[in-house]
């Protein structure tokens, strides 16, 4: 595994009849018995240190196999077969122990018999527990990480933020995956890139750039399953979750976006702060603040709209980040008319563009509604129009 080892402890519970079922919990190394030793094994580990010479004659018995794990919090483990209806006795190295897992080796049939069939049970029973054990690391829900001998628990409000954060931002791509919120995210390559169709309508605002074309994408989906640099989040002035995207991106990210947004002291209309992911394919989320419109547009609503894109396309170039998916932001309850909302979106970040183009490598337009998607189709030519088209000469 690709983590680094914690504590080393073995706990392990001995079943006292093929029906036991084994019950372990947080192991963290499994040490497997054979028949015979290994010459060819190097070990340490003397088995008489191990138990009793009355239960292992330490001349023939040595550890032939160890499997380390990392120790993780998780919900009691089962291997085994049917359930008899109680735990065996804990696979233990005192006298106690040992006595008890001989008394229960006695029977009709002789001493060493019986011992035989016991050990062959305790092996069979581990290999199915190690096998249980490891898929279960790899599967579960929890989303615990650990760095040195702590854990992380990305869905757990206890876990500190900083170290969460630091972590994913360190991990690897295969790691993080590993851990979104949805195995169904989108990478960069899966959203495609913006093509003129035809001839812009209306006024064309600003001259063809066939430079700045390739850098813009009009997506139709959840923005919470973009694999990006960043996402942008409409939030509220609390940065605490609310309705809508922000709260969509929050329940993604799971209760440490929160923690660390309350940090933060708030956000005012226009302004833009930047926090981890967590559990979001995206990187990182710029929380921006839109304006509330009561009537009519006016400079100040446009100019609190215009800075919302700005300061978060500042706040992504300021931490070397290269694809950044806005929402609509103040479309919603905060009444901001969509079709002059889309106007702001796209003279701000074509003029933007046009001075950190080389700092930026996509800007994703990402909308929701089907009537959203139709304003940015109609108004996108007359921002970032095509080229002229050169005449064959043939």
């Amino acid at each position: 595994m690709a983590f680094q080892m914690s504590i080393l402890v073995c706990r392990f519970k001995i079943p006292s009849s093929i029906g036991a079922l084994t019950h372990c919990r947080g192991i963290s190394c499994v040490k497997v018995f054979g028949p015979k030793s290994n010459p060819n094994l190097n070990s340490n580990v003397s088995a008489a240190n191990l138990a009793p010479k009355s239960v292992w004659n330490p001349s023939v018995r040595k550890p032939t196999c160890s499997v380390f794990t990392r120790r993780f919090y998780y919900p009691t483990l089962h291997s085994g077969v049917a359930d008899s209806g109680t735990s065996a006795a804990k696979f233990s190295t005192n006298s106690s122990a040992t006595r008890s897992f001989q008394a229960d080796s006695l029977g009709k049939s002789s001493r060493r018999k019986n011992w035989s069939v016991a050990k062959g049970c305790f092996v069979l029973v581990s290999a199915l527990g190690l096998t249980t054990i490891v898929a279960s690391l790899h599967s579960s829900p929890l989303c615990a990480m650990a760095t040195g001998s702590d854990s992380i628990n990305l869905d757990s409000s206890n876990t500190d933020w900083k170290e969460a954060k630091k972590f994913m931002l360190a991990a690897s791509q295969q790691e993080r995956q590993a851990l979104y919120w949805t195995a169904d995210f989108l990478s960069l390559d899966q959203v495609p890139i913006w093509t003129p169709s035809g001839q812009p309508t209306g006024d064309q605002s600003h001259p063809a750039n066939e430079a700045l074309n390739p850098k813009i994408s009009l997506f139709r989906g959840d923005i919470t399953k973009l694999e990006v640099d960043a996402i942008v989040n409409a939030a509220n002035k609390t940065l605490l979750g609310g309705g809508g995207v922000d709260g969509s991106i929050h329940r993604g990210a799971g209760p440490l976006l929160k923690k660390e947004c309350t940090t933060l002291g708030g956000c005012e209309t226009g302004q833009a702060k930047i926090t981890g992911a967590y559990k979001l394919p995206a990187k990182h989320v710029i929380h921006t603040v839109g304006p509330i419109v009561q009537g009519a547009v006016g400079d100040r609503e446009r100019e609190g709209l215009r800075n919302c894109y700005s300061n978060s396309l500042d706040a992504a170039v300021q931490n070397k980040l290269r694809t950044v998916a806005f929402p609509c932001i103040s479309t919603g309850v905060y009444g901001y008319p969509p079709d002059q909302a889309v106007d702001e979106a796209l003279s701000t970040v074509r003029k933007y563009l046009e001075e950190h183009h080389a700092q930026l490598d996509r800007v994703i337009f990402c909308v929701f509604l089907k009537s959203d998607e139709d304003l940015y189709q109609e108004r996108l030519p007359r921002y970032f129009p095509r080229g002229p088209q050169v005449k064959s000469k043939l």
